[in-house]
Formats: structure tokens, C-alpha cells, sequence
């Protein structure tokens, strides 16, 4: 992109949202995705040197717009005077607790949603609010650490900004507890506890040249862990939030998809997810009838031409759409949906679909109607320095939110189901907030239909984005699995979400098998089939209450699935693969189990007890 007006008029801070994670380690930390598709970090980076999970940080930058709104340079403290200001609050345990997406029928079918702790009088007591905090380049950091849940103060994050002036938000230490001593029971809504998690606005004040500069504020969200980190859901956030801003007119849908920034993601996803789901393996994984990762047949579907238009249709036919497939468990992307439960309830919704962006545009592919510009030589940005400036903002806003679910909002990892409600906006992807000094009312001790259109959905406070979510975090990732109903469609499938929290995993041992040159072919591409049950150190540990709570006591405990090389000495295997970097507990083997025994005390897969009417 070439800029011709570079005068700058105003600025923005980027990205929009920035996602920082929480870690159990004291120190160690590392920047969150700047593109799209950055480079596999080394074996044993996510973990500092004890074996404690590192934090991920959101890093912010501010870019100077010309009066078109398009970026012209980065403003650092090298070209402007900066300062900046974050508000980071946790309000989970004073809010209504989650049953199910409120934004959809079902929800009349679920139990209600009442407010969490709703014997406490004093509902600020059951918020960790420690104000805002103020930070300017090289100063000294800024800790989130004067907020009290029930008279206890809980530290949740902290700031730093370098001699640079980027700005680096980072959030807690993955500590939750309760304040009476009581054992978490279930996956959302632990009555008495609180977590280490949080949102909030990021402000800046800019002046460059001498002149003061109206700056668009960002937000930022602190979410659980990412123990798959090279992996990327199907239906991204990103994907969600940009649906929601065509439909909205606050952004403008492609005239034609572009197969290589548009489609080829969806049918990459799939294929990646082998890494952290057997059924993802067995149908889209090394070697398949659909492994998209293979160069020759992405270059086969990227051909605009006539030949290829069978092979384009039956492929794009493959997606799930709501009005032609029902409650099938089949259509891809095989993952389960909002109104998910066990039996499988009558609708649709029991099951994700896509957004309707991505299957308009899987539809315009299957025509022929897109931009052929796959090319298989070609090397992404690895680094946000590799993009034009001009293209800085954009990629910072995709990176951040591709690496997010927008699977089913049950109620998620980082962001649930307010993010499709357009009011939440400003602008395409960047949120709605609240006037400083507004105090928020009172909405009732119970959730509502009405509220869908009450201020619950414009302006944001701090807490706003990260109080619908499960508390503590902790209990609803030791509760998502995959193949609840084995019986179905397989033992591995559907899935929750596979993309942060594994089902199931290469282990070192079997990892070492395939490396091995000496061994015998079949005994190496058998290694290189097997999966392991990701949850297997939580489920030695008994019923499904010591499940949850063990995954409390240590976060650390679970793998992260890292990208180490293939073997050198033959094609039989891909360059690269994934492999879970723990495999501790000495009682445990490597196994294809697929661990979805304790469902039948999972409340979080029973949400319709008095059935579901046919829709």
C-alpha cells in the first residue's frame, strides 16, 4: 500500500484487543502473536526453568492516521511524548452465573442465570478492582495489586513500557481460590471462589509535533493458558468479530475471497488440529484424503478454473449449515456448538457452524468466484517488521484474535457469546466503552431476555468482557473433552476446543519412535498414529471433583503441545510435528483412551433437564 498523505491527524492504539495469558511462573513471560502465522518458538519456551508456564503479554502500539484514517508511522517515544493508562478489574464472582448463551433460543430451555454468591449483600466485596494505572516510557511497573475479593487483596497483572514507549500488559499467576475453603463442583460456577483473570480499556495520550492527538482506546483481555499454541480454531474470533462488522456496516465484505487469506485458513485449521484431536487426525491429518496441508492439493484448489469446480463443491458442501443439517453430528468442523448437551438435544445449534462470511464466501470459492493467489514457495511475515506499515494495525488486530476461540460459547476460553452483539462495538473490532467515571446499575438478581437490549451491551467497563466466563477458569478447561457420545460418530469426536485445550496428543515417547531411524517403518508410523489423552494427569487423580480441583492446584501440570522437527531420514513422515512436552506421571502409559468416562458428572454437558422442544 502506497501512502501518499502522510500528515498525521490522529492516532490509534493497536491491537484493538489484545489477549494476555495467565502463567504460574514468577518472572518469565513472552509477547503474544503479532501475525498471523509466526514462527514455532523452541521446545521448552513456553516454561520458565522450573517447569512453570510463562505469561504471555499483549504488547500495544499507537500508529499516527492521516485524515483518511490510514496509518502513516508508528508513534514511539523516539517521535511523540506518551503516556498510558489501563483499568484492569475482575468481576466473575459478582455477575450472573453462566448456563448458556443468553442469544439463542435454547436458552429458554436452560436452568436460569442468577447472580453468582447471591447471599452477599455488599456485591463489591465480590469484585477485584484495583483502579486504574498510569505508565509512561521507562517507567517503573505498574502492579494491579490493591484489589480485595472478599477482604483479600488478589494481585491481577501489572505494566510495563520500555524506553521504546510499546506498551506491555501482563495478567495474573493463574491463582484461584475460594474465600471460605470450599472444593470447586463444577465447571462455571463455583460459589465463594475467584480467579486471576480480567479486562479492561488501554488509554493513551499522544502528543507529536507539539499537538495533542485524539487517540482510539483499546482493550485488554487476560485469559487462561494456551496449551496448544500453534493451533488456530476453525471459527476464529477474528472470523466472528469480522462477521459481525460486514453484517453491521461497520466493515465492508470482499468483493471476492482471496483462497490463500480467506479459504485456505478454514481447510489449514482443520488439518492442524491432527495435533491436538485423534478424530482430526484420522480425517484430516499426514497422509488423509484431506490433508491440507499438502502443497500439491491446496495449488489444486486454488485453481479458479472449471476443472476443479466438482472437487471445490463437494468440499465446501462438507461445512455444517444449520437449515440443511439438523443436530448431524457429520458436517465439518466436527466441534460442538452452543446449545451442546448429552444426549445430543434436538437443534442445530448443538453443533458450530461457521460464520455466515466464510460460508458465503466457501460458496463463491466452490463457483470459481475468488482470487486464485496461492503460492507455495511463498514465507508469510514471521514478524510484525516484515508487514508495511500501513498494514501494522490490520495484522495486529487479525493476530491477536485469530489465536481466539469462537467455538461454542460454553461459555469459551478468552471472550464468549456478547461478542456477537453488535452494540459491543465502536468500530470493526474495537469495543464499545464506557464513559470514565460511569457507574454502572444494578441489572436484578436475574438474568433476563430484556436485558439483550439493556446498556449490558454498549459501553464496556472494566470487567466487562471477562466476567461471563467461567470462575475459576480452571474448572471449565478441566471440563471440556471430546466424544461425550462415543457411540454416535466416534471416540474422539465432536470436540469443544481442541485448539487451546488438547483432547488428545503425540507423547515424547512415541515422538522418540518415530525419530528413530534404526527402528522398523511400521513400528514408527504406528508410534506416529498414536494419541494420548491430553487430560490424563488430571484423571489419576479420581472422580471429577478431584479433576477440577487438582487442575486448580496446579496449571502447570498440563502439556503444551510444541512443534519439534520430522524425521530427516524419510518422507513418511511430515517436517514438522507436534508433540505434548509432558508426559510425567509415572503410572501412566501411552494410550488411544479417550478419557470421556466422568461425562455422566460433567454439569456442564447437561444443561436441558426438562428436554429440548424440536427446532
Amino acid at each position: 500500500m502506497t501512502v501518499t498523505d502522510t500528515t498525521i491527524v490522529r492516532a490509534a492504539i493497536y491491537p484493538a484487543i489484545g489477549i494476555a495469558r495467565v502463567g504460574n511462573g514468577p518472572d518469565g513471560f513472552f509477547i503474544g502473536p503479532e501475525v498471523t502465522e509466526p514462527i514455532a518458538h523452541p521446545p521448552g519456551f513456553y516454561r520458565d526453568a522450573s517447569g512453570a508456564l510463562k505469561r504471555q503479554a499483549a504488547r500495544f502500539r499507537i500508529y499516527g492516521l492521516n485524515a483518511a484514517g490510514v496509518p502513516v508511522a508508528e508513534l514511539t517515544a523516539e517521535n511523540a511524548t506518551i503516556g498510558w493508562t489501563v483499568h484492569l478489574a475482575n468481576k466473575k464472582a459478582a455477575w450472573y452465573e453462566f448456563q448458556l448463551a443468553q442469544d439463542i433460543p435454547e436458552a429458554a430451555s436452560a436452568p436460569a442465570q442468577w447472580l453468582r454468591n447471591g447471599e452477599i449483600a455488599d456485591r463489591s466485596t465480590l469484585i477485584i478492582d484495583p483502579g486504574a494505572r498510569c505508565i509512561a516510557p521507562g517507567g517503573a511497573p505498574q502492579r494491579f495489586d490493591t484489589g480485595k475479593f472478599m477482604g483479600t487483596t488478589v494481585y491481577i497483572g501489572e505494566l510495563q513500557c520500555g524506553a521504546d514507549g510499546r506498551l506491555i500488559v501482563l495478567g495474573g499467576h493463574g491463582k484461584s481460590a475460594s474465600y471460605n475453603g470450599a472444593k470447586a463442583i463444577t465447571f462455571a460456577n463455583n460459589e465463594g471462589w475467584h480467579d486471576d483473570t480480567g479486562d479492561g480499556p488501554v488509554l493513551a495520550s499522544v502528543i507529536y509535533q507539539g499537538k495533542a492527538l485524539p487517540v482510539d482506546p483499546a482493550w485488554v483481555v487476560v485469559a487462561p493458558p494456551n496449551y496448544g499454541p500453534m493451533q488456530k480454531s476453525v471459527r476464529t474470533m477474528w472470523d466472528l468479530m469480522r462477521d459481525v462488522a460486514i453484517n453491521a456496516g461497520l466493515l465492508a465484505a470482499p468483493a471476492q475471497p482471496s483462497f490463500n487469506n480467506d479459504i485456505r485458513p478454514i481447510l489449514q485449521r482443520l488439518t492442524d488440529l491432527q495435533w491436538v484431536n485423534a478424530g482430526f487426525a484420522g480425517g484430516f491429518g499426514w497422509g488423509s484424503g484431506n490433508d491440507f496441508s499438502d502443497p500439491a492439493y491446496l495449488s489444486q484448489l486454488n485453481d479458479t478454473g472449471d476443472a476443479g469446480k466438482l472437487l471445490r463443491n463437494v468440499i465446501a458442501s462438507c461445512f455444517r449449515q444449520f437449515d440443511r443439517d439438523a443436530w448431524s453430528p457429520v458436517p465439518w468442523p466436527w466441534v460442538y456448538g452452543d446449545a451442546m448437551n448429552v444426549p445430543t438435544p434436538p437443534t442445530p445449534r448443538a453443533f458450530t457452524e461457521l460464520t455466515g462470511t466464510q460460508l458465503a464466501m466457501l460458496g463463491q470459492w466452490a463457483a470459481g468466484q475468488f482470487v486464485g493467489d496461492y503460492d507455495p514457495k511463498a514465507v508469510p511475515p514471521r514478524a510484525i517488521e516484515d508487514v508495511p506499515v500501513a498494514e501494522q494495525p490490520d495484522m495486529l488486530i487479525r493476530a491477536a484474535m485469530e489465536f481466539c476461540l469462537a467455538d461454542a460459547f460454553h461459555p469459551g476460553c478468552e471472550m464468549t457469546w456478547p461478542m456477537r452483539q453488535a452494540s459491543m462495538y465502536a468500530a470493526a473490532f474495537r469495543l464499545n466503552q464506557a464513559p470514565l467515571g460511569w457507574e454502572e446499575p444494578g441489572y436484578g438478581p436475574l438474568f433476563t431476555p430484556a436485558m439483550l437490549n439493556s446498556p449490558i451491551f454498549g459501553g464496556q467497563v472494566p470487567g466487562g468482557i471477562t466476567r461471563w466466563m467461567a470462575v475459576p477458569w480452571q474448572t471449565d478447561t478441566a471440563s471440556c473433552l471430546s466424544g461425550y457420545n462415543p457411540g454416535s460418530f466416534g471416540p474422539y469426536l465432536p470436540t469443544f476446543w481442541p485448539a487451546r485445550v488438547p483432547n488428545q496428543a503425540l507423547t515424547p515417547p512415541d515422538y522418540a519412535i518415530v525419530m528413530d531411524g534404526a527402528a522398523k517403518i511400521e513400528d514408527r508410523m504406528a508410534a506416529f498414529a498414536r494419541r494420548a489423552q491430553w487430560n490424563k494427569q488430571l484423571t489419576v487423580q479420581g472422580g471429577y471433583v478431584a479433576q477440577i480441583n487438582s487442575m486448580v492446584a496446579d496449571i502447570a501440570q498440563m502439556g503444551v503441545v510444541e512443534q519439534l522437527p520430522g524425521p530427516s531420514d524419510t518422507d513418511a513422515f511430515p517436517a514438522f510435528i507436534q508433540v505434548e512436552d509432558r508426559w510425567a506421571h509415572p503410572t501412566l502409559k501411552a494410550s488411544a483412551s479417550h478419557g470421556a468416562d466422568v461425562s455422566s458428572g460433567i454439569a456442564k454437558v447437561h444443561r436441558f433437564a426438562r428436554g429440548l422442544p424440536r427446532g
